[in-house]
């Protein structure tokens, strides 16, 4: 039985966190600790998130969203990333303060009302995915 680099196969590629930080592996020489800054933060979350990594992009996230918290699209990405990771009372909250802020980000609509839909709050969502479409330039259903 040998130990050799044949005896352990791949197991789908390098993992996206592993290979963003080793990116940067010796920026500041060997042995020299280095602190990771928002934007490689922010660039690791979007590998994870690529990744269908959503818990852990939306743990980076969350510093991302504490160090930058006037930024639109790191709040959205961690929305999503709690959306897609079924963190739904997360997701509405993190949409809810986005739209709050900025009343005409269209996709932020979208999201929450799906988010309300599949919280079983169909009535509350109907309101939220009737001004996206609007946002949109879609015409409303006639019914």
């Amino acid at each position: 039985m040998s130990d050799t680099f044949r005896d352990h196969p791949a197991t789908g590629g390098v993992a996206p966190d592993r290979w963003a930080s080793a990116l940067h592996l010796f920026d500041n020489g060997p042995g020299v600790p280095r602190e990771e800054t928002t934007a490689e933060r922010w660039e690791r979350a979007l590998l994870l998130f690529d990744a269908k990594d959503y818990t852990g992009a939306a743990r980076l996230l969350t510093t991302v969203v504490e160090e930058v918290p006037e930024q639109t699209a790191p709040r959205l990405l961690l929305a999503r990333a709690y959306y897609h990771s079924a963190q739904l009372r997360r997701a509405e909250e993190q949409l809810r303060r986005i739209i709050d802020r900025d009343p005409v980000e269209h996709y932020a609509h979208l999201m929450l009302g799906r988010t309300l839909e599949r919280q079983g709050r169909p009535e509350e969502a109907a309101p939220w995915l009737r001004l996206a479409a609007a946002f949109a330039g879609e015409a409303p259903a006639r019914g």
